[in-house]
């Protein structure tokens, strides 16, 4: 294994000074995390512990891991990524003939495993799996109010912002077997998130009640957020990255415009570091709140989604932005001289007003932290 010169990268004042050893490091921190995890479907690793549990299989996390190996493959070429991550989509499969509890977020699933997987290899059984969810998603469509339904169980009415990142296995699908249905799906709920779940501000809500009958908006929740009016950090990172995601699919420039929005407002909220407190109006002075590292990565990712959207002189600012906070999160905020450590990055929120996984790790986060740097690298492949 190469030595990789840490302190060249912890002391580099641009990401792109970075880069290079930096990704060295990346791969060294992934080989390790390999041998780590095993056969875990992790989603949270402590703070004081660093390891990460192990989730059922229809877990909505359980997709990250696996996706962060088969982009791992597909930058190196390097088979064991490949060989770490085949067989995740025909658990999911295996899963979903059992008693199960998939949801809205199979896309989170099955995007970073059955469809990439088919992209990158041509294998026909990820490809059928990935249909497969993509049918499922789309029975989870109210035509009343143009949402696709959140969770199981009493929620009929419910829908989520993080949907935004689940809409791609829908245009994924339309475009594989030429079935317009699944865009009109997409966008259909698409709009409702411009209309209804992003505020004139740019701010986010992350929970909207509808009456499943007749479609009429209810109310918003607060659900991860502090409330029905605040301004979850990560709710806002699933908008600003899944409106850029769906202008890809469809150069429909109100998505664009949406993206931009959230964009503005969450780079305006950010504190001196560049990585989001877990609730933008949490409380009136932030200095206390815990930050979520998660929303970091995934709104640097999606930053760098919208710069490739659009002209090089219009990019450029969002491009610099997600860098940034990309570096920040490599200096700052990840696990280098930590090789116990099961994770990358840590000073994750996962639900703080339920009180659950606060300050940790979270597999989602390191996802899309691998998933920028990999853009950076010149990754060409979509899932997301």
């Amino acid at each position: 294994m190469t030595t990789v010169n840490m302190s060249k990268f912890m002391q580099a004042t641009t990401l792109r000074e970075a880069l290079p050893d930096l990704w060295d490091a990346l791969q060294q921190k992934v080989d390790r995390m390999i041998l780590q995890i095993g056969g875990k479907s992790p989603h949270v690793a402590p703070a004081d512990t660093g390891v990460y549990d192990d989730m059922r299989h229809d877990w909505w996390t359980s997709g990250f891991w696996p996706g962060i190996l088969w982009i791992m493959h597909e930058m190196t070429g390097k088979e064991h990524y490949k060989q770490a991550a085949w067989r995740w989509d025909e658990l999911f499969e295996q899963k979903s003939i059992q008693a199960n509890n998939f949801h809205h977020d199979v896309g989170f699933q099955y995007l970073p495993t059955a469809v990439i997987k088919y992209k990158l290899t041509g294998d026909e059984d990820g490809k059928r799996r990935g249909l497969l969810a993509a049918n499922f998603l789309a029975g989870r469509f109210n035509i009343a109010g143009n949402f696709l339904r959140a969770w199981n169980q009493d929620k009929t009415g419910w829908a989520i912002v993080d949907s935004s990142m689940n809409l791609s296995i829908l245009f994924w699908a339309a475009e594989e077997i030429s079935d317009p249905r699944f865009t009109h799906i997409a966008k259909a709920h698409a709009d409702t998130v411009v209309n209804r779940f992003i505020r004139e501000d740019g701010s986010v809500n992350h929970i909207l009640s509808f009456d499943p009958l007749t479609g009429e908006f209810i109310e918003p929740l607060g659900g991860q957020g502090a409330g029905p009016d605040s301004s979850w950090s990560r709710g806002a990172a699933w908008a600003l990255h899944g409106m850029a995601n769906t202008y890809r699919y469809t150069a429909d420039t109100a998505y664009l415009r949406a993206a931009q929005r959230v964009a503005h407002y969450f780079l305006a909220m950010l504190p001196a570091d560049g990585v989001a407190h877990w609730d933008f109006r949490a409380a009136e002075s932030l200095d206390s709140e815990p930050r979520d590292t998660s929303a970091a990565s995934c709104a640097a990712s999606g930053l760098l989604e919208l710069a490739a959207a659009l002209p090089a002189v219009q990019a450029r600012p969002y491009r610099e932005a997600a860098e940034r906070i990309l570096l920040s999160l490599t200096q700052n905020y990840a696990t280098w001289d930590r090789p116990d450590h099961e994770a990358i990055l840590v000073a994750g929120t996962g639900n703080k007003p339920a009180g659950q996984n606060i300050n940790v790790s979270l597999i989602y986060g390191d996802y899309f932290y691998v998933e920028a740097l990999a853009k950076l690298q010149g990754w060409k492949t979509r899932i997301f």
